[in-house]
C-alpha cells in the first residue's frame, strides 16, 4: 500500500490533469452534443478501459526496470523528465485557444463509441509513456511497484470517468466554458506548470 501523502499527491495533480481540455475531453462532449449521453459515456467508459490497459503495461515495465540497476532506473528518470518538461513548456508557452468539438460529424452505433474510446488511448502511444513518467514520483522506494502503479492508474480512470460525467451533466454552460480561449489558455499554462515542477522534481531525486 502507497502512503496517504502518495495518493493524495497523485490524485490532486491527476485531477488536474484531468480537468484539463484535450482530446478525450473533445471526444466525449462532441459525442455528447450530437448524439446524447448515453454514447457519450460508452465513449468515456472506452477512455478508461485505455488508461487502464496502458497503466497496465507501464505497471509492467516499470516493475522490471526499476528493479533492474540503477542504470535503468536512471535512464527512466532523465527520459521521463525530460518528456514531462517538454510537455509541460509547450503547454505553458503555447497554450490552446480553445477546445475545438468538431459537432458536424455523422452518426454512429452505439457499440462503436466505446471502441472508439478505448482506441484513441490505445493507438497513442503519449498515454503509455505519460504513465511511464509520472507514475515512478508517486512510488516511494520499497513499495510494490507494479501494484502501487495498478492503483494509481485506478485512481487516474475513476477521476476521468467522474469528470466525463461531470461534463455530461452540467451540459451546455460547462462546455461553453471549455470552449472559452481564455479559460482553455489558462488551465493549459497552470497544467504546464505543474508539469515541469514534476520533471524537475524527477530530475533532481535520488534513489
Amino acid at each position: 500500500m502507497l502512503p496517504l501523502t502518495s495518493l493524495t499527491a497523485f490524485t490532486i495533480a491527476a485531477a488536474l490533469l484531468t480537468v484539463t481540455p484535450g482530446l478525450d475531453t473533445a471526444l466525449v462532449l462532441r459525442t455528447g452534443i450530437v448524439e446524447g449521453r448515453g454514447k457519450a459515456m460508452l465513449a468515456a467508459v472506452g477512455i478508461g478501459l485505455g488508461c487502464l490497459i496502458w497503466g497496465l503495461v507501464a505497471a509492467a515495465g516499470l516493475g522490471a526496470l526499476l528493479a533492474a540497476s540503477q542504470l535503468a532506473y536512471d535512464a527512466l528518470r532523465w527520459v521521463g523528465a525530460a518528456y514531462l518538461l517538454w510537455l509541460g513548456l509547450g503547454m505553458l508557452l503555447k497554450p490552446r485557444g480553445g477546445l475545438d468539438l468538431g459537432e458536424g460529424q455523422a452518426a454512429t452505433p452505439g457499440g462503436a463509441w466505446l471502441l472508439r474510446g478505448l482506441l484513441t488511448n490505445l493507438l497513442n502511444p503519449k498515454v503509455g509513456v505519460f504513465y511511464v513518467s509520472f507514475l515512478p514520483q508517486f512510488i516511494p522506494a520499497g513499495s510494490n511497484v507494479f501494484l502501487g502503479s495498478i492503483l494509481l492508474t485506478l485512481i487516474h480512470v475513476a477521476l476521468g470517468l467522474m469528470w466525463f460525467a461531470l461534463l455530461l451533466l452540467a451540459g451546455a454552460p460547462l462546455t461553453s466554458r471549455l470552449r472559452n480561449p481564455r479559460i482553455a489558455a489558462w488551465l493549459d499554462r497552470v497544467t504546464g506548470g505543474v508539469l515541469i515542477a514534476f520533471g524537475l522534481k524527477l530530475a533532481l531525486e535520488r534513489r
